[in-house]
């Protein structure tokens, strides 16, 4: 039996074909190239996935169903993803759209970051667990959760949106509306920005001769963790600030849902043990649970960017 899982990110879409197992068969992508009509976005949807599918080897008469993972929120009774900031969706009808481009009627849709937790849940980081939390630090914070083995999606399927928390009242504006949100401060986005406002400042700092070419427009998620190796105070300024806002998400979740394992993940995420044993440190000092004999586990997600894929090929099972 197969099913498909679909990645629908703010930079690539991405298509699994995934067995009974949880393993991915084949796979296919394409730039997202958002924001344009969600009309374009589905067409390349539709392309990966059949691209994916004849990889495999196999026919779209064999597939059972179709799972996407998208930024933003989804109504699963209207058949609707009603906001994704990210991808300038608004109550776009993507069940529809998906049906009508690949011929499959069984669709199911859910936030990108629920996705990747239940992947994390079922064949990750979280295997066997039945409080688990999953924060994915990329284009921006994702993050699911999940209470007693279940999703928790709310009364209106758009819960656990940790990274639209308010940690910096009145702070940057965020793509969301509001202000201070986490996911400015402590994605994948933010770090860069935050690199590039520290190599403006200073001229000196190792980082101008880390970013290829020198180019400012070439910073990455790594450059300032690179020049912390290379020993450079700015870049080291840059993490250790980094570190703290991404703790302070951390803490809030920690103490409002008191997890057993917290994984956490993405392109940030892949600095494993560099980013999470600081931050570890600071989590410890600050969660309202010091003395319980119990702790929250803060680990690095296990299937890196295969997570969204498998959780979202999940979502009919």
């Amino acid at each position: 039996m197969y099913r498909i899982g679909v990645d629908l990110g703010g930079t690539n879409i991405v298509s699994a074909v995934v067995d009974e197992n949880h393993k991915i068969i084949a796979k296919a992508s394409t730039p997202t190239l958002a924001p344009r009509p969600a009309e374009e976005i589905f067409d390349d949807i539709a392309k990966t996935i059949k691209e994916a599918v004849s990889k495999a080897g196999i026919t779209m008469s064999v597939i059972e169903s179709i799972g996407v993972g998208t930024p933003g929120s989804v109504n699963k009774e209207k058949e609707l993803i009603e906001f994704a900031n990210n991808l300038g969706f608004d109550n776009t009808p993507a069940y529809k759209l998906l049906r009508e481009r690949t011929g499959c009627n069984n669709v199911y849709f859910d936030n990108d970051a629920n996705c990747a937790a239940l992947g994390e849940a079922v064949a990750g980081a979280g295997k066997g667990v039945k409080n688990f939390v999953a924060v994915t630090l990329g284009t921006g914070v994702g993050s699911g959760i999940i209470v007693d083995g279940k999703l928790v999606t709310g009364v209106n399927y758009t819960a656990g949106e940790m990274g639209h928390m308010v940690i910096v009242w009145n702070g940057e504006q965020c793509t969301c509306g509001r202000r201070g949100c986490w996911e400015r401060y402590s994605s994948a986005t933010a770090l860069i920005q935050q690199t590039r406002d520290a190599m403006v400042i200073d001229p000196f700092t190792k980082m101008w001769d880390i970013v290829e070419d020198g180019d400012i427009r070439k910073v990455n998620g790594k450059t300032a963790f690179d020049g912390m190796r290379a020993g450079d105070a700015t870049a080291t300024k840059v993490v250790e600030k980094y570190m703290g806002y991404l703790a302070c998400g951390l803490v809030n979740i920690i103490n409002t849902f008191q997890p057993e394992i917290l994984c956490v993940g993405g392109g940030v995420g892949n600095e494993k043990e560099n980013l999470l044993g600081p931050v570890r440190k600071l989590v410890k000092a600050q969660t309202y649970s010091i003395h319980a004999e119990k702790q929250t586990k803060i680990v690095p997600a296990e299937l890196g960017n295969d997570a969204g894929v498998i959780g979202a090929a999940l979502l009919d099972s």
